[in-house]
């Protein structure tokens, strides 16, 4: 059982599928974030200062041990995450190798110096730039279930762009982050600019308070309700990646044997602890049946195990607190009539924090289980009669993520996934959206604000600050002090000249308004 001990000095840290104490830490204390903080903005200048080259070439190192030490990484996580080894060496360690390809290819486009173009004639003596820098320190608060791949993605975006990061990572994961540090410094990143505080949720929040420039969190509403409020009183910043409830509609015309592999493994892997997983599968009554039996047969197949083990296809849950709460969503749909084809218990015989995937028919949105995030192996279908209907489920959510449409129409698909209310929409996929380094992750409504990954991921670690020169700099300026009446009639005239709408009347604004270029000013 994955439960750390509840001592403000230590975390033990276990494996969830053996129960194996992994490892023991101290839990820093608000003044070692606060020390911490202090001394990445300290460094940071330095950092910044060796330029983007530089920084290109420290990440390039990162990617170079990464690479090598891949088989070790996906070992770590699979520990003390429980996920098998494949989806450890897939989901976290390439997603990460990628990121970090994206961001060295891209950091010259995103911190490019862009020149303003002024189209008021007024302004044409100017020369207007806009300059993209570091925020600063940059504070990443990282969840359990990508231990690596999340803190890495916004980490690596992070430090390209010139910026300090102190990363506290999930209690549940702490050596993820830890492998994650070892790696970068050992690559060449300053200690000081990339530092891990270990502890619960105390930590967190001496973070939000320790003085940072912006706060990335990754986590469930409810905290990301608290954190925005810790942080909105400070005025910091923050990019909030807060889950889903994400729908997958499988249309009239779609591939029953594709989809439902799709419904199957987008449902349950990492045992359905993804924020992207399809927590609500739609089906067109046409092929309703077929689907839930295919669907059915597929997840009987799958091995329930020890995610070390290579023939394991769905690992432990998180801990026994995520178990029960995903148990008690499905007795309550249970309760409510809703009907369990497969599983809907736990497996105490491999570990209490193992629960069989489950697949669950005769749903409706009145049940949690339609509404709120799961966060377990659980893939609940409902049959719709027509595209409205299918659009209007899928959008009565409170949540925004992600989205999928299952179509042989590529047309009918992107039609349709204009119209679905979230961050992003697949068509004929699921999940994988996260592994486009490219591709912008973050969601609408309660999925939470901003995004990471992509140009859009990476901007959000710089600032704007727009440069104007003016190129007369001995010449007073019209509009400076020496007003008047005449000043005024002038300046109406001008109005006019900028805006008229003929030729005639710009032609009388002029007429009128440039005597004030020799007028007398203070």
């Amino acid at each position: 059982m994955n439960t750390p001990a509840r001592s403000p000095e230590r975390i033990v840290n276990t494996n969830p599928a053996t129960g194996e104490v992994l490892s023991e830490h101290a839990c820093a204390a608000a003044a070692n974030v606060q020390d911490a903080v202090a001394r990445a903005r300290a460094a940071q200048p330095a950092w910044s200062r060796l330029g983007i080259a530089g920084r290109v070439r420290v990440l390039r190192r990162f990617q170079q041990l990464l690479l090598e030490q891949r088989s070790e990484v996906a070992a770590c996580v699979t520990a003390e995450s429980g996920k098998p080894v494949v989806e450890s060496l897939v989901s976290e360690v390439i997603v990460t190798l990628d990121a970090a390809r994206f961001c060295t290819e891209n950091v010259y486009r995103v911190m490019r110096e862009e020149d303003v173009r002024h189209a008021n004639i007024v302004m044409k003596t100017k020369r207007g730039r806009i300059l993209h820098e570091p925020v600063g320190v940059l504070g990443i608060i990282s969840p359990w279930n990508y231990p690596l791949s999340i803190p890495a993605t916004e980490t690596l975006a992070a430090l390209v762009t010139g910026n300090a990061v102190v990363l506290k990572p999930s209690e549940l994961t702490p050596l993820s982050a830890l492998y994650l540090a070892r790696l970068l410094h050992e690559a060449g990143v300053p200690q000081d600019i990339f530092q891990v505080v270990l502890g619960f949720g105390g930590t967190g929040s001496a973070l939000i308070e320790s003085g940072i420039d912006k706060l990335v969190f990754t986590g469930s509403v409810e905290t990301g309700k608290r954190v925005a409020e810790a942080a909105a009183r400070r005025l910091v910043p923050v990019v909030l990646e807060l889950g889903g409830k994400d729908p997958m509609l499988v249309l009239d015309d779609a591939d029953v044997d594709i989809a439902s592999s799709a419904a199957v493994w987008g449902a349950l892997m990492n045992a359905g602890q993804t924020c992207l997983s399809v927590e609500r599968c739609y089906v067109h009554r046409n092929l309703y049946e077929r689907f839930v039996s295919e669907c059915a047969r597929k997840i009987g197949q799958l091995k329930v195990g020890n995610g070390a083990n290579a023939e394991t296809d769905i690992g432990p849950l998180i801990s026994l607190r995520q178990l029960e709460a995903v148990e008690a969503q499905i007795e309550e749909a249970v309760a409510a009539g809703a009907i369990a084809v497969t599983g809907g218990k736990r497996l105490p015989q491999l570990g209490p924090n193992f629960f069989a995937p489950t697949l669950l028919v005769n749903v409706n949105h009145r049940m949690s289980l339609m509404q709120k995030e799961t966060f377990g192996p659980v893939l609940p279908i409902m049959a719709f009669d027509s595209d409205d209907e299918a659009i209007a489920l899928a959008n009565d959510s409170d949540f925004g993520l992600s989205a999928s449409i299952w179509t042989r129409n590529a047309r009918r698909g992107d039609a349709l996934a204009r119209r679905v209310n979230a961050g992003t929409v697949m068509v004929n996929d699921v999940i994988t959206c996260f592994a486009v380094a490219e591709a912008p992750h973050g969601g609408i409504k309660a999925s939470g604000l901003g995004r990471t990954h992509g140009l859009f991921g990476m901007r959000e670690m710089v600032r704007t600050k727009y440069v104007a020169s003016d190129l007369l700099p001995s010449i007073k300026k019209v509009w400076w002090y020496g007003y008047g009446e005449q000043l005024g009639h002038q300046m109406s005239a001008f109005v006019g000249l900028l805006f008229g709408n003929s030729l005639v009347a710009r032609a009388k604004g002029a007429a009128i308004s440039f005597p004030s270029l020799w007028r007398k000013r203070l």
